[in-house]
């Protein structure tokens, strides 16, 4: 790695289920972040490295900013927030569209505050037709001078080469903050109770609402085999049924899903223990939201 390599942040902003964990993961290569089809998915700031010849990136992957509603709403929150003074660059993802509502205006707000420079990203351009997509640059040009305006499908990968580009423009010159095949900071239990929670909110549905945590109560390592036993935390004792299943098949089917996942991050046979535990309102407990990880400073 010679001088002219660059290093530095880029923070992922955007509201609920605007694709940033999709994004992340498309250039990354791998699943780090979990993604669905429920909003807030993502909970606490993740981050991954990006590492090429001319710089590495590290993404900061934010919650949705959104109204919170509770302490867990609050912290994910001011968790995006407060990573946006972090970076080096912001990456603003939204929707294709003419219309900007009352969650685009207040994130507008807060990056008019900040002094990073900001990259618009029209994510979901898969899903519109290409000539519309200059009617959706020209509704945002006119709210924010913005860095640059890129569009892409972070689905498919349109165009992701053409953002990395940009993104390195506002990165400092400097070395690299970590070794070139590291692709994320985050704890493989942490990584492991994520993709169980996942494939809960797949399994699941609408019939929960996102009132579920996870906690890895035991992570050991045999020769061939990786033995995890996990609890899936609910709120109420009649979600608790629903996570179950009859006969407990709804659960047997998130262990298989997850298991799948977990053995192809581990390299390594997995072991997959799950129970269900009810907690009334742990979004609202200090405690428990730490217990669970979502700490105050962001980090796990």
């Amino acid at each position: 790695m010679d001088n002219r390599f660059k290093s530095g942040v880029a923070v992922l902003i955007g509201r609920p289920n605007v694709g940033k964990s999709t994004l992340m993961n498309q250039i990354i290569g791998q699943k780090i972040a979990i993604t669905s089809k429920k909003p807030q998915t993502t909970r606490n700031r993740i981050r991954t490295v990006y590492t090429s010849e001319e710089g590495q990136i590290i993404f900061l992957d934010t919650p949705g900013i959104h109204k919170a509603k509770n302490k867990l709403g609050s912290y994910m929150v001011s968790v995006a927030e407060g990573t946006i003074r972090d970076a080096d660059v912001a990456l603003w993802l939204v929707e294709p569209s003419t219309f900007i509502g009352a969650g685009e205006r207040h994130i507008l707000s807060v990056l008019e505050q900040s002094r990073t420079p900001v990259i618009l990203v029209i994510n979901k351009t898969d899903t519109v037709k290409r000539e519309e997509v200059l009617l959706f640059i020209d509704t945002y040009r006119k709210e924010m001078e913005f860095a640059e305006i890129v569009p892409v499908s972070a689905l498919t990968g349109d165009n992701t080469d053409t953002l990395l580009t940009c993104i390195m423009k506002y990165l400092p010159y400097g070395p690299a903050l970590y070794d070139e095949d590291t692709v994320t900071d985050q704890p493989q239990r942490q990584i492991a109770a994520e993709l169980i929670r996942e494939k809960a909110l797949r399994c699941l549905e609408e019939e929960i609402p996102h009132g579920i945590a996870v906690s890895i109560e035991r992570m050991k390592w045999r020769k061939k085999i990786v033995d995890i036993e996990a609890v899936i935390v609910c709120e109420k004792s009649s979600h608790k049924g629903i996570i179950i299943g009859r006969g407990g098949a709804m659960l047997k089917k998130i262990g298989t899903l997850a298991r799948a996942d977990i053995e192809e991050m581990l390299e390594q046979q997995v072991n997959l223990q799950l129970w269900v535990k009810v907690k009334k309102d742990w979004r609202d407990s200090d405690f428990l939201l730490k217990n669970f990880g979502y700490q105050e400073d962001g980090r796990n």
